[in-house]
């Protein structure tokens, strides 16, 4: 296909500096941030909402295929090409420049253009004594608002849940290949698309709005959570209650704007960190707390020991960094390493992995990390929960460790943070996901590849900790154990022995998991990784029936569909 009127079309929209063509231009935008990578014909960065519309409209104009993304921190290839087998050209759309979050009903509720991101709006809102429905948890820096709601990213907060919203404003291709601008955010932003844009960039609209009955958070999360007898999870991305519109497309539709809640920030924090070399005695903590205290945690994060190890040692640049630096440069600081990798590994006279080998070996110039505390629980105890509690239900987890420790004296102990420990310890749990990813790249020569899995566990499982049958153990050199305990929502990454085949492995412990009733994935959505259960496939049917946006996710069909019977 003749490319040039492709390309001009969209020079005259958004100029020769907000395109980028090219194989190496475009390579970090092709590339996802664990894994993935595949063609694009270009990538577009859009820097007003109406720009991000007219490109839409050019991409429809020559049935090309689009692609949305904003941060590139899901961890299931999901916002980036997959593969060079697509029916028709590639566009990437990329909106983290349109980053605009407007406050209304004083503060209670924002509105989120497409590129802001959590680190923004905690900004914003930390003056008015309010947070965001999210803070960052597990993997990556700088999480876009949508990103999260898009792909049902659940997060570190018990009491929130997923990220999720049914207001929201959004383009959408429907069964006759038209393009149209949906408006849901029960904001009066006017009748035409261009109209509703204009209003919606300028903030000509009323910032007081009245209640609706649409949701703007999860708010039966902490009923559902609470639920300990349960045998379902409390949630995972195919869950049909969380599939609705922006919420859970995964990209199947190109979203403008979300309405969201905000929440009122706690006059009083305590952080507890608990050790024991028994699981069941953190299944009696989680089940207590749960189903008989009057306020459930802010935070409940679970490290094994040997996550522990790995977070210290590959993960102590990260804690480095974010101390340091803070978290503003961060993700930009991110994105120029992800570029110069992209060069670095070009060049055949450059070992592997030479940005990530500077910053492991920098990191060790630095003293120990971690205080003596918690390095003195990470000698005596296997498992570690590191534990957040707010206003009044500081004392109920007072009285609960007390009894548990000192009165039933069961095996185990707890340490009532100050405040540096309590930073570190968090520091610690973020810094996993990304030491497990160091430890395989420093170790590529004697050890396999990296399988990641975020899993949902039943709510009434209390045999948590996995059991590796011998026919998967014997593939495994390491496996590594956190995740958000309350919620039951683990990571599992297994680092593979050198020659194991990764494809059979992941088979493998995919139909351990469906023998255990588990959900997967249970908060980065399906991308390219997993395959979608019907019903998810069906709302990414409904959203997208021409198979525009985003296809071949969820292992479905990249081809297009031209008719609404495919529905």
């Amino acid at each position: 296909m003749e490319t040039a009127p492709i390309i001009n079309a969209f020079k005259r929209v958004l100029g020769e500096s907000n395109l980028a063509i090219g194989d190496r231009q475009t390579e970090h935008y092709r590339k996802g941030w664990r894994s993935g990578e595949g063609e694009a014909l270009a990538v577009l960065f859009p820097t007003t909402l109406m720009q991000y519309w007219e490109v839409l409209k050019v991409c429809v104009e020559f049935n090309c295929i689009i692609i949305m993304q904003a941060a590139k921190t899901g961890l299931t290839e999901g916002s980036t090409p997959s593969g060079d087998d697509y029916d028709r050209p590639v566009i990437v759309i990329n909106t983290l420049a349109m980053d605009d979050i407007v406050l209304i009903n004083d503060g209670r509720q924002v509105l989120s253009f497409p590129g802001a991101t959590l680190f923004k709006l905690e900004k914003m809102l930390k003056p008015l004594g309010r947070a965001p429905h999210s803070v960052i948890g597990s993997s990556c820096l700088g999480a876009s608002i949508v990103g999260g709601v898009a792909n049902n990213s659940g997060g570190a907060l018990v009491k929130r849940g997923p990220a999720y919203t049914e207001l929201s404003l959004f383009a959408q291709i429907d069964e006759n290949g038209e393009l149209n601008l949906v408006n849901h955010l029960g904001v009066d932003l006017g009748d035409t698309a261009e109209e509703i844009i204009g209003n919606l960039s300028s903030g000509n609209f009323e910032k007081s709005l009245p209640e609706t009955i649409k949701k703007a958070s999860a708010s039966d999360y902490e009923e559902i959570v609470r639920d300990v007898n349960a045998d379902t999870p409390s949630r995972f991305n195919a869950d049909p209650t969380r599939l609705y519109e922006a919420s859970g497309c995964a990209g199947k539709i190109a979203v403008f704007a979300v309405r969201l809640d905000t929440f009122e920030v706690p006059k009083k924090e305590q952080t507890f960190y608990i050790g024991t070399n028994d699981a069941a005695v953190l299944t009696r903590i989680r089940r207590d707390i749960l189903s008989t205290f009057d306020n459930v945690p802010e935070v409940g994060e679970y490290l094994h020991r040997e996550m522990f190890d790995i977070a210290d040692k590959y993960g102590k640049d990260t804690i480095l960094s974010i101390e340091r630096l803070g978290t503003d440069t961060l993700p930009k600081m991110f994105a120029l390493k992800g570029r110069v990798d992209a060069v670095l590994n070009k060049l055949p006279f450059m070992p592997r992995y030479l940005s990530d080998r500077v910053m492991q070996f920098g990191s060790k110039l630095f003293s120990d990390q971690i205080p003596a505390s918690l390095r003195a629980y990470r000698d005596k105890y296997e498992h570690h929960l590191i534990l957040k509690m707010s206003d009044e239900g500081i004392e109920e987890a007072r009285r609960l460790m007390s009894k548990l420790f000192k009165e039933e004296k069961l095996d185990g102990d707890y340490i009532t943070c100050n405040e540096e420990e309590a930073s570190k310890a968090f520091l610690l749990r973020f810094a996993a996901a990304g030491a497990a990813v160091r430890y395989q790249m420093m170790h590529h020569k004697q050890v396999g590849d990296i399988l990641a899995l975020d899993i949902a566990l039943r709510r009434n499982d209390e045999f948590w900790v996995e059991k590796l049958p011998e026919h998967i153990a014997k593939h495994v050199e390491k496996p590594l154990y956190y995740g958000h305990f309350f919620c039951h929502v683990f990571h599992q990454d297994y680092i593979l022995k050198k020659g194991s085949d990764a494809k059979k492995v992941k088979a493998d412990m995919l139909a351990l998991l469906d023998s255990r009733g588990a959900k997967y994935p249970a908060e980065h959505n399906v991308g390219h990784l997993y395959e979608a259960e019907s019903r998810l496939q069906q709302f990414y049917r409904e959203l997208d029936p021409t198979n525009t946006f985003n296809p071949g996710i969820g292992k479905m069909e990249k081809y297009k569909r031209n008719c609404s019977c495919c529905l």
